[in-house]
């Protein structure tokens, strides 16, 4: 089911983005080589602890963290560890945020000291994605949108789009309908609403798209063992464009 949003609950979601943001800023400057994903997930669960907030996933079908942290070829859903991460490294840290009962989901993925030119490029071309598919995510535009701008740019750059994990509708629980791929057509799908918050998170691989699962269930990289990225923002659709509540400023 597809919950509307009131504008009083999209003003909690709101502050808990707001939050979230000002976490991803800190550990933006945790980030070099040596440091360990364990520990940053820890710092998370301190930052969060400290303004009134939790890590809404910890728990979230018996996941025990308070980050999602992929490394390299890992697509999504890492599991913090005390490997160190290395000068050339990327990693992606995505954390969901509850405060007074707002919630708020943002990933970001991170340079980890010198990287290669086209890891870079990796990088560029997938936050630019996410800010593509943004601007197709207001209301009257349908689903398909969305995926459509995103999957032309990456592809046009040479890189794909991940098909096994999406974006999703968010609130009162982590995930909500409606599924929002980051492929297919334009004019397809459902049509955008005001007061519908869903994520925007495009995974993209250097290689092909498939992925495959580790043993602990949760973890998927490439099944090529290329790297892959990920940004992701929460967006409010209203009539007057749409509003980021997990935007970094």
């Amino acid at each position: 089911m597809i919950t509307i949003k009131t504008e009083r609950e999209i003003a909690l979601m709101h502050e808990a983005g707001k939050l979230l943001a000002a976490c991803h800023k800190e550990i933006a400057k945790l980030i070099k080589p040596g440091i360990t994903t364990a520990e940053i997930d820890a710092f998370v669960e301190k930052y969060l602890e400290k303004h009134g907030a939790t890590p809404e996933q910890k728990g979230f079908r018996g996941y025990q963290y308070a980050t999602c942290a992929s490394i390299n070829d890992e697509i999504c859903h890492g599991f913090p560890r005390k490997e160190a991460l290395k000068d050339g490294d990327i990693v992606t840290i995505d954390m969901v945020v509850n405060l007074n009962g707002g919630l708020a989901d943002s990933a970001w993925t991170y340079a980890v000291g010198t990287i290669p030119e086209k890891t870079q490029k990796l990088l560029d071309v997938t936050k630019e994605a996410l800010y593509l598919g943004i601007e197709k995510a207001v209301a009257g535009n349908r689903i398909g949108d969305i995926g459509h701008a995103i999957q032309t740019y990456v592809e046009a750059e040479g890189f794909s789009v991940v098909r096994d994990f999406i974006g999703h509708g968010i609130g009162p629980t982590i995930h909500e309908e409606p599924q929002v791929p980051h492929f297919g057509l334009p004019h397809r799908g459902l049509r955008l609403k005001e007061g519908m918050v869903i994520t925007i998170e495009p995974m993209v691989n250097v290689g092909d798209w498939p992925s495959k699962m580790d043993e602990n269930g949760w973890t998927a990289r490439t099944v090529d063992g290329t790297l892959s990225a990920q940004y992701e923002h929460t967006i409010a659709i209203t009539n007057k464009g749409p509003i980021l509540l997990t935007e970094q400023v």
